[in-house]
């Protein structure tokens, strides 16, 4: 089973412009996450997909792998799946190109022992939240599963509602998603589902539609991803300290 890793990476962040490329103790911060998710061991090769020159410019000089996708791609998934007409895999692991800190054991998390190619299938990493605080932060997206961990819902608001019992544990996404190439190409010949619409969630098209969408539950699961430029210095100082 060959297993690729790719970070979409754009240059037109709204809160912090050229994000990929800032720097962190020498280094762009892109270069980083790369470095990192490298270090996964059940990843056979990691690319980065930008429709950025500067970016594809600063992959050439580190020798990062670099596959040049569309512009107009709205979505991360929509930028993998160009990836994978030209990248062969069974498997797609898509990553977020702003945590430098990412824990690789994350990376390995979101690969199944086995990959269904027949059908339509993907992964999501879940890990537990541990305060009300997070929980109420619509910026988590809060998710509810069967026994057997398949995906049931997503949403920004709390679920499940506590109507009967308060007794059980909120989870939430992270942002580390695995597909087999029917659920990218799917997703490329699909429009956005109803709850998607409403919700501002691009995985919830894989519901709306009755796709297998498999949650994978993590312990301790800590990420720290780089939106503005405040995230950006807390990342220098944390990195500075730990290098």
């Amino acid at each position: 089973m060959r297993v690729v890793g790719v970070i979409p990476a754009r240059y037109g962040s709204t809160r912090l412009p050229g994000k990929p490329l800032k720097e962190i103790c020498g280094k762009p911060m892109l270069v980083w996450v790369y470095e990192r998710v490298r270090q996964a061991k059940r990843l056979d090769a990691v690319y980065v997909a930008t429709d950025d020159e500067r970016i594809e410019g600063m992959c050439r000089e580190y020798r990062i792998p670099v596959v040049m996708t569309s512009p107009s791609h709205p979505t991360g998934a929509n930028r993998l799946q160009e990836v994978s007409e030209t990248v062969k895999a069974d498997f797609y692991v898509q990553l977020n190109g702003d945590e430098p800190l990412l824990d690789p054991s994350l990376v390995d998390a979101a690969v199944p022992e086995s990959v269904e190619l027949k059908e339509a299938f993907g992964t999501n990493i879940i890990t537990r939240m541990h305060s009300p605080s997070e929980v109420m932060d619509p910026a988590n997206i809060k998710v509810v599963f069967d026994e057997s961990f398949k995906a049931l819902y997503m949403s920004r608001t709390p679920i499940p509602y506590p109507f009967k019992s308060i007794e059980f544990e909120y989870y939430k996404h992270v942002g580390i998603l695995g597909y087999n190439k029917k659920m990218l190409d799917f997703y490329r010949d699909s429009v956005p589902g109803r709850f998607e619409k409403i919700e501002g969630i691009d995985t919830l098209r894989f519901i709306d539609y009755g796709k297998k969408l498999q949650f994978i539950e993590v312990e301790h699961c800590r990420t720290l991803s780089v939106d503005t430029e405040k995230d950006l210095e807390r990342v220098r100082r944390i990195m500075e300290n730990t290098l």
